[in-house]
């Protein structure tokens, strides 16, 4: 996170996808200069989110069907959320991120790197990942390049695009 946020000019504008209660993601982006909005689907976090973060724009709503989608961003995140959504709307959701890239815009998001299943501990719902070759595929498609990825300590799997 720290390495991608560096990428993003000074000040620049991030729309955090499934920001939760706005901790640790949207915390550390606020601390480091950007204007963040945030979108969520829980009212409980985002009303934790609000309460944190007065100031910052938050909607309450499916992630893909966020208002935020009708303007531009400098950079997206969506950490831990990709493989909660069905493997369609996680392509559409890859379409409507591109949409609001300028060129040079940058991406990042989390999922596994294996194509997969599972039932995810915290929702009980099955969990779905396309795996690396296709994520890279559907980023190009939206004319996203990969331009890197990363395991931590914790295996968890990071996607690193651009907008070209």
């Amino acid at each position: 996170m720290a390495d991608w946020s560096e990428t993003l000019a000074d000040g620049a504008s991030v729309l955090d996808l499934g920001c939760g209660t706005g901790l640790p993601i949207t915390q550390t982006l606020i601390e480091r200069g950007f204007d963040v909005y945030g979108v969520d689907a829980s009212p409980s976090m985002i009303a934790a989110f609000r309460a944190r973060f007065p100031t910052t724009p938050v909607e309450c709503a499916a992630v893909e069907d966020s208002n935020f989608f009708g303007r531009t961003f400098e950079g997206v995140v969506a950490w831990g959320l990709f493989f909660l959504l069905d493997a369609e709307d996680q392509r559409r959701l890859i379409a409507k991120v591109a949409a609001v890239l300028p060129s040079g815009g940058r991406f990042l998001f989390t999922a596994p790197s294996q194509s997969c299943s599972w039932t995810d501990v915290m929702t009980e719902r099955t969990s779905i990942s396309l795996g690396h070759d296709e994520y890279q595929n559907a980023l190009e498609a939206e004319g996203m390049s990969l331009v890197g990825t990363h395991r931590d300590e914790g295996e968890n799997h990071y996607y690193f695009a651009l907008k070209t």
